[in-house]
């Protein structure tokens, strides 16, 4: 069971998706009509996860997402609208989205798109005997889903904290585009320029090695691996 905050000017839509969210699969709602009452919702909570309609009738629910994101809070973010248009769903991810529902659309598959996410709120990593990460600087504590490089620690969203995961446990494979998307993505749609623009968003949290070295290096024409020590 999770606590859900779902932002949707559309009364029908919100009313459809409360059965199978409350009543199917146990979550609380939070229900705001606008942007504004969505921020100061937002501001004095804590949620599980969030139902984002991008067209609210005081502005975008696309500045709602940037504003979550650029706080360092990495709540996984459901985008609901009836935009089509491909850039509007790249944007929506880039921003930190982590997926986009077309309208019209089933208010169960909301309800499972949802519970999947919650489920994967654990990271989608499961703890080894050892639940901690270590390469060079950086450690992984995977139970309490931190991430430290050289002792700062460092705010991911889950995206990100799922692709250092997977670059970081084998260093010096190369990856391609295909192979993260498959790892984590679980093989949904996603472009290139998503997959570079979440890659590029990483590097920035996590600086350099003590070398000067960037921590997950572009093999041109291939795709991604993280820098093994020696390298750096």
């Amino acid at each position: 069971m999770g606590n859900i905050l779902l932002i949707e000017d559309e009364i029908g839509i919100a009313r459809s998706l409360e059965l199978p969210l409350q009543q199917t699969y146990g979550h609380s709602l939070t229900h705001c009509l606008t942007l504004a009452e969505a921020m100061r919702t937002w501001e004095k909570g804590s949620f599980d996860a969030i139902l984002l309609d991008l067209n609210l009738p005081d502005g975008n629910g696309i500045d709602f997402c940037r504003t979550v994101r650029r706080s360092g809070d990495a709540t996984p973010i459901l985008i609901l609208t009836a935009r089509r248009d491909e850039v509007d769903r790249i944007l929506g991810l880039e921003l930190g989205a982590d997926d986009y529902i077309v309208k019209p659309f089933s208010p169960r598959e909301v309800g499972a798109r949802i519970h999947a996410i919650l489920r994967r709120r654990n990271w989608d990593i499961q703890p080894e005997k050892d639940p901690v990460i270590r390469h060079c600087g950086i450690v992984i504590n995977e139970n309490r889903r931190e991430v430290t490089v050289h002792e700062r620690l460092v705010s991911l969203t889950k995206t990100e904290y799922r692709l250092l995961v997977a670059l970081i446990k084998r260093p010096g494979r190369v990856y391609t585009r295909d192979n993260l998307v498959d790892m984590v993505w679980d093989g949904n749609f996603v472009t290139d320029r998503v997959v570079d623009s979440v890659v590029s968003r990483l590097r920035r949290k996590l600086g350099k090695m003590a070398s000067g070295e960037k921590w997950i290096k572009t093999v041109h024409g291939i795709g991604y691996a993280m820098t093994d020590c020696h390298e750096g």
